[in-house]
């Protein structure tokens, strides 16, 4: 299943909104969903102005849950930012 196309699975139907980022039920990460659906059609903005969106997951064990993008903790993948060495704020070695 793409999980950005526009018209959703009838599975979000039954879909409970997550204590955290992963199943309610098991408590298994997203990573391990057998189905996933971005809501990406109707996105909500912070009090920032930064958009977020409804993320549905059909858990392996059958359980449906949702979280917000922005509840998404961050990756492991992310590279860390580091400061530019002519920044003035960045610490001295």
């Amino acid at each position: 299943m793409n999980p950005f196309t526009p018209t959703p699975p009838d599975w979000i139907a039954q879909a409970s909104h997550a204590r955290g980022f992963e199943c309610s039920r098991c408590g298994a990460a997203p990573g391990h969903a057998q189905a996933v659906w971005i809501n990406r059609r109707a996105p909500v903005y912070t009090a920032n102005h930064q958009r977020k969106w409804q993320e549905f997951y059909h858990c392996q064990c059958g359980f449906v849950w949702w979280a917000w993008s922005s509840d998404r903790p961050p990756s492991e993948l992310a590279q860390h930012h580091r400061p530019h060495p002519l920044d003035p704020s960045a610490p001295e070695e």
